[in-house]
């Protein structure tokens, strides 16, 4: 004989089971008894009974009731609670388990499409038993309505519903209808973990993005190599452009959510693994190390600007100067600006806020210097500042008996990830004949710089005491050298005046320079882009004519850009032109454009720290709002005063 204490088993689906429950009818029971204290046996796939799972525990009947008293006696009864007392809805205690969602998940959402993860919830929430919202189902025990309430089962027992009601209508049916009825987005079940491994996924998969996102098969030769290639690609799309934006695809559990930036996301358990070993190349998330300079330059190519411009000390600057510092031919900005000036404006702080203002916010000046009339700026893209070492400079004099100190040399260096840079900006003696006292001049600046101090050499073992450019990788010597065209200025006006073009490389062979660096005796180891622009001295100010006065100067290549470098094919130059649209003095303003290896460094030299001269840089940013204020207010009275007149 059975024990007292025993159960029904229903015979009816679980589908069919809450239909019936949520309908107010009965459930189809048979009358066999099964033991309370064990678990009921669940069939698994192959029918077998392997499955525990929680038995409902409902005393068995044996008295002969009517059809009617059964149904009684299964109709819903909540637990009686106190009227002031608010039961949690699943509103309010569901931030106790509520799961952020991935970024794919909320793009998926949006679009009314269940994100595929693996799980059950999708096969659930398409099945017709739960394709439409049910009126009668609360998400509050509270909210069931009472003409629906039992007034309880005889002898105290509690009823079938009332006991069921919490361990499935609460988890299952809740979850997913409280979502159906407000026609929002479907809530998630919880995870579940298979019994066994999954076989693996077949290569025939039409989206590669499924086979990655749902995590089934991770071992599978395939996953890495596309993982691999995810991520290649992400480093590949930094540099110019935005790197990878975390709203790719992202694991689904909330250790994995991740601030919507667009900045490289950065895991918890790369943090914990970094080494902070100082001066070590090898370290994982040095600030000058290979992994931080691919994000920003991926092919290890930084593009640079280097301009020089003698102003003739004119107090005029130019109304703009776009075709200075942003020249049609390039279709991109640089990220570094190097401007030298000799004999400058005599109000230096005006022309840097020029300089700022032209180059914009995206641009902050990194360090500016002096040598009397001798200038020096450098612009660096403001996110490229935290890489720079201390920006050292030193002067050297060459016309001891002028007060005013006009000629001589400037020099500015700092360090780049790992690589080292020099800047030299010089004004050398004038005069047809003078080419004696220019090379002295070059021999007084290269052994009286005084550079680097404080920042340590990137190869000590290539550096020479007696010659400061073999100090450092990558070197710009720009400015007024004063080397002439020989011949006189009848022979170079005759080249002049050749039509349709002027035969540069033919009047190149009357220069100066060429000539005193191809003996070896100035410039040693430095070159010179090919030139294919006119003679950048002497005009008439604020004409395209040369000198017409009674000196008639000759016209020459006074004004120059040269590089040298520690590796060969470091420098690669892509522009080298003059601006013939700047009239206000008598050079034109000559300038290159660069393309120069950085390599990785060491995060033991002294930084920046990201200084800035922050003043100018606002001052600058007040002048470009100011202007396009005007210009809108010009175009809209030009717009007003307009009037139509018909004839």
């Amino acid at each position: 004989m059975p024990s007292k204490s025993a159960c029904l088993r229903h015979t009816e689906a679980p589908g069919q089971l809450e239909g019936r429950m949520l309908q107010g009818q009965p459930p189809n029971t048979e009358k066999k008894l099964i033991p309370t204290p064990g678990f009921l046996p669940a069939p698994d796939s192959q029918g077998s009974e392997t499955n525990p799972m929680p038995p409902f525990s409902i005393p068995a009947k044996t008295s002969n009731q009517n059809p009617q008293t059964k149904a009684n006696l299964i109709t819903p009864q909540p637990p009686i609670r106190p009227k002031l007392e608010r039961t949690l809805s699943l509103d309010d205690k569901g931030w106790r388990r509520r799961r952020f969602r991935g970024s794919q998940e909320d793009l998926t959402v949006q679009n009314g499409a269940s994100p595929c993860r693996g799980s059950l919830q999708d096969s659930v929430a398409q099945s017709p038993a739960y394709s439409r919202p049910l009126p009668c189902l609360s998400t509050s025990l509270q909210e069931i309505p009472k003409s629906r309430r039992a007034t309880g089962s005889e002898g105290g027992s509690p009823s079938l519903w009332s006991d069921c009601l919490s361990g499935m209508i609460s988890t299952s049916l809740d979850l997913l209808h409280r979502d159906a009825a407000s026609g929002g987005p479907p809530s998630r079940l919880a995870s579940l973990h298979a019994s066994h491994t999954p076989p693996a996924m077949d290569l025939s998969i039409a989206s590669s993005s499924l086979r990655t996102a749902n995590k089934v098969d991770p071992e599978h030769t395939d996953y890495k190599l596309r993982m691999q290639t995810r991520l290649v690609r992400a480093h590949s799309n930094l540099g110019p452009s935005r790197p990878r934006s975390p709203l790719a695809g992202d694991d689904h559990s909330i250790h994995s959510a991740r601030s919507f930036s667009l900045l490289a996301p950065i895991r918890t358990k790369d943090i914990r693994s970094r080494s902070y070993l100082e001066g070590s190349l090898l370290a994982s998330g040095a600030l000058l190390g290979a992994e931080e300079l691919a994000r920003y330059f991926p092919d290890r190519n930084m593009a640079l600007f280097v301009a020089t411009w003698n102003m003739q000390g004119q107090k005029e600057l130019p109304a703009s100067l776009d075709e200075f510092l942003l020249p049609t031919e390039a279709d991109y900005t640089q990220d570094l600006y190097v401007i030298g000036i000799q004999e400058g404006c005599s109000d230096r702080r005006e022309w840097e806020t020029r300089l700022q203002e032209t180059l914009g916010p995206q641009y902050v000046l990194l360090s500016s210097a002096a040598h009397g009339v001798l200038y020096m700026s450098l612009f660096i893209r403001r996110d490229l500042i935290w890489f720079c070492s201390e920006v050292e400079y030193s002067t050297v004099t060459t016309r001891i008996v002028s007060q005013i100190k006009t000629k001589g040399a400037l020099g500015v260096s700092f360090t780049f990830f790992g690589t080292s840079f020099l800047f030299i900006t010089s004004h050398f003696t004038s005069g047809d004949g003078k080419v004696a006292e220019r090379l002295l001049d070059y021999s007084r600046t290269i052994q009286a710089l005084a550079l680097p101090r404080n920042v340590p050499d990137t190869n000590p073992y290539r550096s020479s005491a007696g010659d400061v450019t073999t100090r450092f990788d990558e070197v710009f010597w720009f400015g007024d050298f004063n080397f002439r065209l020989s011949g006189g200025r009848v022979a170079v006006e005759a080249f002049l005046k050749q039509k349709p073009e002027v035969d540069v490389l033919a009047l190149l062979q009357h220069d100066q320079l060429t000539r005193e660096m191809k003996k070896g005796s100035i410039f040693r180891g430095f070159e010179e882009a090919e030139i294919h622009f006119l003679p950048s001295y002497k005009f008439d100010i604020g004409k395209d004519t040369y000198d017409s006065t009674s000196k008639q100067r000759t016209p020459s290549y006074t004004d120059r850009v040269l590089y040298k470098s520690r590796h060969k094919g470091d420098i690669c130059p892509m522009k080298y032109s003059s601006c013939p649209g700047i009239k206000t003095s008598d050079h034109r303003p000559v300038y290159g454009l660069f393309q120069v290896k950085v390599r990785p460094g060491r995060d033991n030299i002294p930084l920046a720290a990201g200084k800035f001269d922050r003043e100018l840089y606002l001052i600058g940013i007040k002048r470009r709002i100011s202007k396009e204020i005007q210009r809108q207010e010009a175009l809209k009275s030009q717009s007003s005063s307009a009037v139509c007149t018909v004839s």
